[in-house]
């Protein structure tokens, strides 16, 4: 079944319901990430009576919603989590996309400030030929990683690891 845009005709119908292959055209998401996203609570579909999956027309601003905040680093578990506070169903709104922006802000600040810090120390960091997790001051600053135990940890440079 082919559907319809508003520029077809006017016989585009904004309640006809899209396959997996088409919200994957219209997305630029792969159906497989389609998939995943449903496996994580992100999307949802109906089954039709071949058991082919269908999405609202509205799942298309979701997935928008969901690029531009993985783009910003957001972690898919927040995103699910502030998608679920939306009405089950409903479109996100741009007053919606206010709020669930404003909730990841303050997340995104402290990572552009980290990152920052990271680019002004990179070249004293890597200029020092120390190339140490144990005394390096941009990566684990005071050898904070001993306490997690053996073996290799991502030194996440915040202040628990005297970063600033």
């Amino acid at each position: 079944m082919k559907h319809h845009t508003p520029t077809d005709d006017t016989t585009w119908d904004p309640t006809a319901e899209l396959s997996v292959g088409e919200v994957a055209q219209r997305s630029g998401i792969a159906v497989s990430a389609l998939h995943f996203y449903e496996s994580r609570g992100l999307l949802t579909s109906v089954r039709n009576a071949g058991n082919q999956r269908r999405y609202p027309r509205s799942v298309l601003r979701r997935v928008a919603v969901i690029k531009v905040a993985q783009r910003m680093g957001v972690p898919l578990a927040a995103i699910a989590e502030a998608l679920q506070a939306l009405p089950a169903g409903r479109t996100p709104t741009v007053a919606d996309w206010r709020r669930l922006s404003a909730r990841w802000r303050a997340d995104l600040d402290e990572r552009i400030r980290t990152l920052t810090a990271l680019r002004d120390q990179l070249d004293g960091c890597i200029g020092c030929g120390c190339l140490s997790l144990k005394v390096c001051p941009l990566r684990n600053a005071h050898d904070a990683l001993a306490q997690e135990g053996p073996g290799p940890h991502f030194g996440a440079c915040d202040k628990a690891a005297g970063c600033s």
